[in-house]
């Protein structure tokens, strides 16, 4: 059984056709210390349950967002994020 999450833009896809690149991080201020650019890099949540996450989606070839939970791997709902201001 595949995973199937729904593209904003494509619709709903099989797994294969997506990139999960991990749950989204905050940046660090304009002048981080090493310490903050090392967690920023290195260390995620981990969460149990519902989390935030980019994927890529190869058909469109679009970023977007996607809350799942870790432990049913159910796709809670997906959305383009917003444009940089």
């Amino acid at each position: 059984m595949s995973l199937i999450v729904t593209c904003p833009n494509c619709g709903p896809r099989e797994v294969a056709e997506l990139r999960c690149a991990g749950e989204t991080t905050k940046r660090p201020g304009p002048d981080p210390t090493v310490r903050e650019l090392n967690e920023y890099i290195y260390f995620r949540e981990g969460t149990w349950g519902v989390q935030r996450e980019w994927w890529f989606c190869r058909a469109c070839e679009d970023w977007f967002l996607a809350e799942r939970h870790t432990y049913t791997n159910e796709v809670e709902r997906t959305w383009l994020p917003e444009p940089a201001a």
